[in-house]
């Protein structure tokens, strides 16, 4: 995790992806945004990017290559798993099987979309907030 490093939204919905880039707006956050829209593109991103990027925000339901699906190849790719690149969901699905499957996972959050912006605002800003203030294997 860098924290000036991008921030990474993988989301197949274009009003969500608005929605999620007005918020980190409104919010003064400076990292660049990568946006994709499904786990195979940002795999593919995260193969061969040599930039740490600052946290990966992640719906689960997708096309091609689901979150699950995503998250679990990055656990199994010993060099990505070691850039301890903080994953986090953030989507509208939700529901007890799937939150223990994500933490199987090792995700580090699991949130459920707000309905209002206002609110979707507010918890994209509490994500924030935790990662910038978290001691973090790449930023001691």
């Amino acid at each position: 995790m860098s924290a000036h490093g991008p921030i990474l939204i993988i989301e197949d919905d274009e009003d969500d992806q608005y929605m999620i880039n007005l918020s980190l707006e409104r919010l003064n956050v400076s990292n660049p945004r990568l946006f994709f829209s499904n786990g195979q593109e940002a795999l593919t991103y995260l193969e061969v990017t040599t930039e740490l990027p600052f946290l990966i925000l992640c719906d689960v339901n997708m096309p091609l290559m689901n979150g699950l699906e995503l998250r679990q190849c990055i656990t199994d790719n010993e060099t990505l798993k070691r850039k301890s690149i903080p994953f986090v969901f953030f989507t509208t699905a939700s529901n007890p099987e799937l939150v223990r499957a994500a933490y199987d996972e090792t995700v580090q959050g699991f949130f459920k979309k707000s309905t209002t912006f206002g609110s979707l605002q507010e918890q994209i800003g509490l994500i924030i907030a935790y990662w910038q203030n978290c001691l973090h294997p790449n930023n001691c």
